[in-house]
C-alpha cells in the first residue's frame, strides 16, 4: 500500500468529505469507479457492502439467540443444518463470483446491455440448481442428520428444520446472485436494502413463529426456518422488481429475459472455477461439524454458537472483500491493471486493521459474548465449548483479512480457477485431517478443531497474497 494512498485515506476519515461521502455510499451513487480517487471509490463501494454484511451478521446472531431459548438440542439441528447448507451457499456464491466478474467487466467496458443479459441467465442457472438441492433436502432430511451423528430423538425433533430450509433453497441463491448484479455494477446500495428487508423480516418473524406470539402458531425450531424462508422470499421478489423497473446501472429489458446459451455458458464457466472453491472451503465446516459431533451435542452448541459470533465480524469483513473484487473487475475492464491492484491493497489494509482491533476484544473477554447465548450455571459444557472456539479461532482475524481480499481480487479479476487448488491445500489437504488428529488422536477437544482452522487460513492468505503479488491475473480475459 502506498504512502500516498494511506494519507489519502487519512485526509478522508478526518475531514467533512467524509461524511458527503457517506450519505452518498448509502443513498447511492452514480460515479465512475474507474475514475474517481481510489479512496472515494473504495468508500462508496465498502460502506454499503459492509453494512450490508452487517445486517447478515445481525440475522445470523438473532437467530441462534431465538432457538438457543429451546435447548441446546435444537440449536445442535441448526448447525448440524447450516454445515449442510454450506453446499447450498458455496454454489450460491460461486454464482455470485462469477456474475460478479462479468457484470463489473461489461460494466468497466461501458457494455450495460450484456451486463443485463448476463445478470438473467445467471438468474436461470440459479433457479435451475435450486430446484435439485430442493428436491434432495426434502426427500433426505433425516438421512442427512443422521448422517452427521444426530440421535433418534434429535432427528425425530427437528428433521422438519432442513427440509425446510432445502426446500427453499432458491431464495438463497437469487439472493446472492441478485445482489450481486447490483454490487458489481456499483449499485451496492441496492444490495444493503435488500439484504436489510430480508433480515429485518427475519428477525420479526423469528419470535413469533417459534414462540407462538399473538395469533401466530407455535412451531418451534420450524418458525426459524419459515421466517428464514419467507423473509428472503420477499427480498428476492423486490430484486426482481428493481432489476425490472428500476433505474440503475443494471436494467433488465423484457426481450432480455430468454434463454442465451452462450451467455448461460459463460457465466457458468466463471462460476465453476468459484463454486469448486467455496464447495471445498464450505464442505470443510461440515467435515469439522462431523469432528465435533464425535465430542458430543453440548460441544456443538458451544462451537456452533462461537462461529455464529465469529461470521458476525467476518461478514462486514467479507463485505470489505467484494469491494476490492468489483474494483479489479471494474478496473481491468477499463484498461487500468495498475489501479486495480493498488485497490485491492488498500482495501486489505484496512481489513487487517478492522478485524485486528475486534480480535483483540474477542481474545481478552470471549465469555461476555458467549453469556448473551449460554447460562454458564445451567449449561457449563456449552459455554466453555463455546468460550474456547471464540478465543482461539479469534488470533487469526488480522491474516483472515488480508487472504479473503486477495482470494476475492483474484476472483474479480475472472480467474477463478486459481483459488481452488489453495482451497484444495488449505482446507482438504491440512485443515481437515488436522483437526481429526488434534481431536481424536491428541484429544484436544474443540482446541484442535480451532487450531486447524486457524493453521489452514493462515495457509491460504499467503498462498494468496503470492500468487495476487505475481500478477498473472491482469491478463485473464473475460
Amino acid at each position: 500500500m502506498s504512502n500516498t494512498s494511506l494519507q489519502s485515506i487519512r485526509r478522508n476519515l478526518f475531514s467533512r468529505e467524509l461524511w458527503s461521502d457517506l450519505k452518498e455510499a448509502i443513498r447511492g451513487t452514480e460515479k465512475d469507479f474507474t475514475k474517481i480517487p481510489i479512496s472515494k471509490a473504495i468508500i462508496l463501494l465498502s460502506i454499503p457492502m459492509v453494512l450490508e454484511m452487517i445486517m447478515e451478521s445481525v440475522f445470523a446472531l438473532a437467530d441462534i439467540y431465538f432457538v438457543s431459548r429451546l435447548g441446546p438440542r435444537e440449536v445442535a439441528v441448526v448447525g448440524i443444518t447450516e454445515s449442510l447448507m454450506t453446499i447450498v451457499y458455496a454454489i450460491g456464491m460461486g454464482l455470485g463470483v462469477g456474475t460478479t466478474a462479468l457484470v463489473s467487466r461489461r460494466i468497466g467496458q461501458k457494455r450495460p446491455r450484456e451486463a443485463a443479459q448476463a445478470a438473467v441467465q445467471a438468474i436461470i442457472a440459479s433457479v435451475a440448481i435450486s430446484l435439485v438441492y430442493s428436491v434432495i433436502g426434502i426427500i433426505y432430511a433425516k438421512d442427512m442428520l443422521r448422517f452427521m451423528g444426530a440421535s433418534e430423538a434429535t432427528i425425530e425433533m427437528g428433521y422438519q428444520y432442513p427440509m425446510i430450509m432445502f426446500g427453499g433453497n432458491a431464495v438463497i441463491m437469487l439472493l446472492f446472485v441478485i445482489n450481486a448484479v447490483f454490487r458489481s455494477s456499483g449499485d451496492a446500495a441496492i444490495s444493503m436494502r435488500v439484504l436489510w428487508i430480508a433480515n429485518l423480516l427475519n428477525i420479526a418473524l423469528d419470535p413469533l413463529l417459534i414462540f407462538g406470539w399473538g395469533p401466530f402458531p407455535e412451531l418451534g425450531i420450524r418458525g426459524a426456518a419459515i421466517a428464514t424462508n419467507i423473509g428472503r422470499g420477499i427480498a428476492v421478489l423486490y430484486q426482481l422488481y428493481l432489476l425490472m423497473k428500476g433505474n440503475y446501472r443494471v436494467k433488465v429489458k423484457l426481450e432480455d429475459v430468454r434463454l442465451q446459451l452462450k451467455t448461460i455458458l459463460k457465466v457458468i464457466r466463471l462460476s465453476l472455477g468459484a463454486i469448486g472453491q467455496n464447495i471445498i472451503s464450505h464442505s470443510s465446516w461440515v467435515f469439522l461439524v462431523w469432528v465435533i459431533t464425535s465430542l458430543g451435542e453440548a460441544a456443538i452448541a458451544g462451537y456452533t454458537i462461537a462461529i455464529r459470533l465469529i461470521i458476525f465480524i467476518l461478514l462486514p469483513a467479507w463485505g470489505m472483500a467484494n469491494a476490492a473484487a468489483t474494483l479489479v473487475g471494474q478496473n481491468l475492464g477499463a484498461q487500468q491493471p495498475d489501479r486495480a491492484e493498488r485497490s485491492a491493497w488498500i482495501v486489505g489494509g484496512v481489513n487487517m486493521v478492522l478485524l485486528g482491533l475486534v480480535s483483540l476484544v474477542f481474545i481478552s473477554v470471549p465469555h461476555v459474548f458467549i453469556n448473551f447465548f449460554v447460562d454458564r450455571a445451567q449449561a457449563p459444557e456449552v459455554w466453555q465449548a463455546g468460550v474456547t472456539c471464540l478465543r482461539v479461532v479469534s488470533f487469526g482475524f488480522i491474516i483472515y483479512a488480508i487472504g479473503m481480499v486477495m482470494v476475492q481480487a483474484i476472483n474479480g479479476s475472472g480467474d477463478t480457477a486459481t483459488p481452488i487448488w489453495l482451497n484444495v491445500i488449505a482446507f482438504w489437504i491440512i485443515e481437515i485431517p488436522l483437526a481429526w488428529v488434534l481431536t481424536n488422536v491428541a484429544d484436544m477437544g474443540v482446541h484442535g478443531v480451532c487450531y486447524a482452522i486457524i493453521t489452514a487460513e493462515t495457509l491460504l492468505a499467503l498462498m494468496a497474497m503470492y500468487i495476487f503479488r505475481r500478477g498473472k491475473w491482469k491478463l485473464k480475459e473475460v
